[in-house]
């Protein structure tokens, strides 16, 4: 089934996009959400017609991300979390607790949007990427310092 992708789907495509899906996921997923339409004769009229709308919309989400890059990038966060001997953590330091101590400095970001491999386990100093957008990922420095 071919379809045109109305907003950015991740792992698929940007909107504007002509893709072939399967049939199920098209019909089942995509197409309810309002996230793509069938790629017909009438769509693909209206999509010459509406591409320079999408140009506009996708450069003004860009400059926000970007925006938010910057303000993201600036911030340095301290986390007191109870250590033991040699600097180990007593529990762990996830992307939950990150995304609490930016909401506290001032910068809401989805906990999923945070980067994090592994849980952070020892004290010390970290870089944590964040995802804003498709391809914007600013990296913010986590110092994990032990209660006094």
């Amino acid at each position: 089934m071919k379809i045109i992708l109305r907003e950015d789907v991740e792992k698929l495509g940007k909107a504007g996009e002509v893709v072939k899906v399967k049939d199920g996921y098209g019909r089942n997923f995509l197409i309810p959400r309002q996230l793509a339409v069938l790629a017909n004769v009438r769509n693909m009229k209206a999509l010459d017609h509406d591409r320079r709308t999408i140009e506009t919309r996708a450069k003004k989400t860009r400059k926000a991300s970007e925006a938010t890059a910057a303000t993201l990038s600036a911030v340095a966060l301290t986390l007191p979390a109870k250590a033991g001997e040699e600097g180990k953590l007593f529990g762990a330091i996830t992307s939950r607790d990150i995304a609490e101590a930016l909401g506290k400095a001032g910068v809401t970001v989805d906990r999923k949007a945070i980067q994090l491999a592994d849980p952070i386990k020892q004290v010390g100093d970290y870089k944590v990427k964040i995802r804003v957008a498709a391809d914007v990922f600013p990296e913010i420095s986590v110092s994990v310092v032990p209660e006094a």
